[in-house]
C-alpha cells in the first residue's frame, strides 16, 4: 500500500514540476502550480521536509540539444573564449571548483559560482535572486563584462551567421534567432540538468538499504537541529532567502566586505535584504566547494561547522559534524543514468550537437 501511494505522490509532483519550470516555449505564460493544502500535506506525509527529484518531463528534445550546444560554444562570449561551460563544468559538479568566476580576458567576479545542476528547481536565479526564471538569467553573465563581456546584438549577429546555428534555430522558433529564442533553448538545457536517483532519493521512496547507519543518523540529525527549516523540498534548498548570519554575525569585524557581501539588498534597497541570500540547494553539495557566496569554506566539514555557528547559534562536535556530512554526501544523484562525480566525463553534446 505505502508503494502505491507514494508512486501516486511521484506522479503528481511529475506533473507539477512539469508545469511549474517546464515552459514549451518562449513568452508562454507561467502557469502557478496547483499545490492544494491537501496535495501538500500527502507529501509531506509520505516523503517529509525532503522530497525526492523527479526527472526532467516536458522538454523538447532538439531544443535542449540546441542548448547544449550553446552552453559548450564560446561564440556568447564577445572574444569567443568562454562558454557556459567554462564556469558550469559538468564534469565537476555543476561549477568551476574556484573561488571565483574567470571570464573573458581574466576578468574575475569575487564570488561564487553556484551550480547548474538542478537549477531549475530554484524559485529564483542568483545568489541575491534577481532574476526570476532561467531565461531572464542567462542575460547576466552574457552581458556582464567581467564574464562574456557580449552584447545580445554581437550574439545574434555571431549565431546568425553561423549556418548551420540558423537552420537549427529556423526550424526550431518561428521567430529565428533572436535573444528570446537563445535565451529559451539554454534555459531549455538547464531545465534538462536534475539530478534524480540520489542514494537518499532512494531511501525516501522505500529502499532502507540504500543509506549506510551514518547516513540514516545524519538525516535524523539534520532535521532535530533544524536544517530542513531553510533546506527542504526536491531541492533540498532553492526556494528561499534567508540572512548569512541569522544567529550569528557573519560579517562583523570584516574590512573586506564586497559589493556581493550586500545579498538581496543590492536589488531591493531594503535594508531588510541586506546579507540575505537565495539558500543554495544541497543536491550533489559534495561536489561543489569551495562554499558559499563569498567561498569562505574550502571543504563540506567547514561549512558545516560554519552553518551550525552562525545559522544556528551552536557548534557541532566532531561525531555530529561527521553525521552531518555522511548524510549530505547521499544527496549526489545522476545525470543521465550515471552517479556524478568529480572527473569523471559527462555525457553531453559538443559544440556540433554529437554525443561526446
Amino acid at each position: 500500500m505505502k508503494l502505491i501511494v507514494t508512486l501516486i505522490v511521484i506522479a503528481i509532483a511529475g506533473l507539477v514540476i512539469a508545469v511549474s519550470f517546464f515552459p514549451s516555449a518562449p513568452g508562454t505564460k507561467l502557469v502557478e502550480a496547483d499545490r492544494s493544502p491537501q496535495s501538500e500535506q500527502i507529501i509531506q506525509k509520505v516523503f517529509g521536509p525532503i522530497q525526492p527529484i523527479q526527472a526532467a518531463v516536458g522538454l523538447d528534445p532538439d531544443k535542449v540539444a540546441l542548448g547544449a550546444q550553446l552552453f559548450g560554444d564560446p561564440i556568447l562570449s564577445g572574444d569567443n573564449t568562454i562558454s557556459c561551460a567554462s564556469c558550469h563544468r559538468l564534469e565537476a559538479g555543476g561549477t568551476n571548483g574556484l573561488p571565483m568566476s574567470i571570464g573573458i580576458a581574466g576578468g574575475i567576479q569575487q564570488i561564487n559560482v553556484p551550480t547548474v545542476f538542478n537549477s531549475s528547481l530554484n524559485f529564483v536565479q542568483f545568489w541575491d535572486g534577481r532574476a526570476k526564471t532561467l531565461e531572464e538569467q542567462v542575460s547576466g553573465p552574457v552581458e556582464n563584462p567581467l564574464e562574456m563581456g557580449s552584447t545580445w546584438q554581437g550574439v545574434i549577429s555571431r549565431v546568425n551567421a553561423n549556418s548551420d546555428y540558423a537552420k537549427k534555430f529556423s526550424d526550431l522558433y518561428t521567430e529565428g534567432v533572436t535573444k528570446d529564442s537563445i535565451s529559451h533553448a539554454l534555459a531549455e538545457f538547464e531545465r534538462s540538468l536534475t539530478t534524480p536517483n540520489s542514494a537518499f532519493d532512494r531511501f525516501l521512496t522505500g529502499d532502507e538499504n540504500a543509506l549506510s547507519e551514518e547516513q540514516k543518523a545524519g538525516s535524523k540529525l539534520f532535521q532535530q537541529l533544524g536544517c530542513v527549516r531553510c533546506h527542504q523540498g526536491q531541492g533540498v534548498g532553492g526556494n528561499m532567502f534567508q540572512r548569512m548570519g541569522a544567529k550569528k554575525d557573519y560579517f562583523a569585524g570584516r574590512n573586506d566586505l564586497t559589493v556581493h557581501d550586500m545579498g538581496r539588498f543590492n536589488v531591493t534597497g531594503d535594508e531588510y535584504d541586506r546579507h540575505r541570500f537565495k539558500v543554495p540547494s544541497l543536491r550533489n553539495v559534495a561536489l561543489t566547494a569551495p562554499y558559499f557566496h563569498d567561498s569562505s569554506a574550502a571543504t563540506l566539514e567547514d561549512a558545516v561547522q560554519t552553518m551550525t555557528t552562525y545559522q544556528l547559534g551552536r557548534r557541532l562536535t566532531e561525531q555530529e559534524q561527521d553525521l552531518l556530512v555522511s548524510f549530505l554526501e547521499s544527496l549526489t544523484g545522476e545525470y543521465n543514468g550515471t552517479k556524478l562525480s568529480l572527473g569523471t566525463s559527462v555525457e553531453n553534446q559538443d559544440q556540433n550537437g554529437k554525443q561526446l
